[in-house]
């Protein structure tokens, strides 16, 4: 199926291949029954593109329409893509993922971090997911600085809790210690460019004019007028400032993240700009050969992305997650495709993943960002429609 169709006031186009249409479908929907206003959802079987839709308006406020090469801000997907460049320099042999972060980075060893290893900062374990005093994302010096001097709340190592901002600073740093570059440019280097993936942190000035505005949206009401509510614990959480969970998203200081000096900015844990095809695309390469290009990965690595490295009672979110080394792992917190599946959702909506069993590789970005960190109701129709699909094909 190809070309454009109208659904309603939504045009929706691109192009679905036979035996994927419900995919299509739940997209359709999502803009009818689940407030969509712009979006972008794509899909990869064994490297090959089999769904690539995109709909509504490309800013969340205004009419224009959705472009094919729109770009939107991807928020926490973003450490999904952050995460593949440490564990490509682990392949590689130049990144040990058991040496303690002081190795690499001597700075980090202050404030009794000096046992912190590599694999605790990916698997969210590195105890530093908030920051005495939030930092303004102008100063690419400012956030690894301040992590460095920060004291962990719990003793690294020995529980976990999501680090949405300070993840990317100590991430970013790393792989600048080692490699000379910033993530974002190692990333455009030698992957993102070579491979023709449509996917930034830190998006250049002559492409800023193909972003479109996010914006905090409200969800739909669900049957009887409700709507969907949090559990308590959770939304207690959120509510009180000195909560570990408000502290740890307060890490960066408030700023516009529809400003161009933002999303020029790198911040690997939050500001990577994409679309869905670029995010399945990339997602495609880690996994398996995408248009005559090697996977990424190599078995080894995809094994280890895939691999439990924390679970149960996040300090942070306060739900249950799992994480593998710098990626979200299958489970009620974040339903994926199934069990092998490894990636990484953005707080509002959206979802980047693999799954090496089925082949699979997803993803989907929207403007209009809605309540949730892990299991946006728009991406999870449109996982449960990916599923279906690749059940009804065996």
């Amino acid at each position: 199926m190809n070309g454009a169709a109208e659904s309603g006031a939504v045009e929706v186009r691109g192009t679905v291949e036979p035996g994927w249409e419900g995919v299509r479908e739940a997209f359709v929907r999502n803009f009818a029954e689940r407030g969509e206003r712009g979006a972008s959802v794509a899909v990869y079987r064994d490297g090959r593109p089999v769904v690539d839709l995109w709909g509504g308006t490309r800013d969340v406020d205004s009419t224009g329409p959705w472009e094919r090469d729109s770009l939107h801000l991807i928020r926490s997907a973003t450490k999904g893509v952050a995460a593949a460049v440490p564990l490509l320099l682990h392949q590689r042999g130049q990144l040990d993922l058991d040496a303690p972060v002081g190795t690499y980075w001597p700075e980090y060893k202050a404030a009794g971090k000096e046992h912190t290893r590599v694999r605790h900062l990916l698997a969210h374990r590195a105890g530093v997911p908030v920051l005495d005093t939030p930092v303004p994302f102008e100063d690419p010096e400012a956030g690894p600085r301040a992590v460095a001097a920060q004291a962990p709340v719990w003793a690294p190592g020995t529980d976990h809790g999501y680090h949405p901002h300070t993840y990317g600073w100590t991430v970013g740093e790393l792989v600048r210690r080692v490699t000379g570059r910033t993530l974002g440019t190692w990333l455009r280097e030698q992957i993102t460019g070579p491979r023709g993936i449509d996917l930034w942190i830190g998006l250049p000035e002559a492409e800023q004019h193909r972003a479109g505005r996010i914006l905090r949206v409200e969800p739909p009401a669900v049957g009887g007028g409700l709507r969907l509510r949090p559990k308590k614990a959770v939304a207690d959480a959120y509510a009180d400032p000195s909560s570990l969970t408000r502290r740890a998203f307060a890490a960066l200081a408030p700023t516009d993240e529809n400003a161009p000096a933002y999303r020029a900015a790198e911040l690997p844990a939050t500001n990577g700009m994409a679309n869905a095809r670029a995010l399945a695309r990339f997602y495609a390469s880690l996994i398996g050969p995408v248009d005559g290009h090697r996977p990424l990965f190599v078995p080894a690595t995809v094994a280890l992305a895939r691999t439990e490295e924390s679970a149960g009672p996040d300090r942070t979110l306060v739900v249950n997650t799992r994480f593998g080394p710098g990626y979200m792992l299958h489970g009620p917190a974040s339903p994926l495709l199934g069990p092998t599946s490894f990636g990484h959702p953005g707080r509002g909506g959206p979802l980047g993943f693999a799954d090496p069993e089925s082949g699979i590789a997803f993803g989907y970005t929207t403007n209009g960002l809605q309540k949730g960190v892990t299991a946006d109701p728009r991406a999870q129709a449109l996982v449960r429609a990916v599923r279906t699909a690749v059940q009804g094909q065996g």
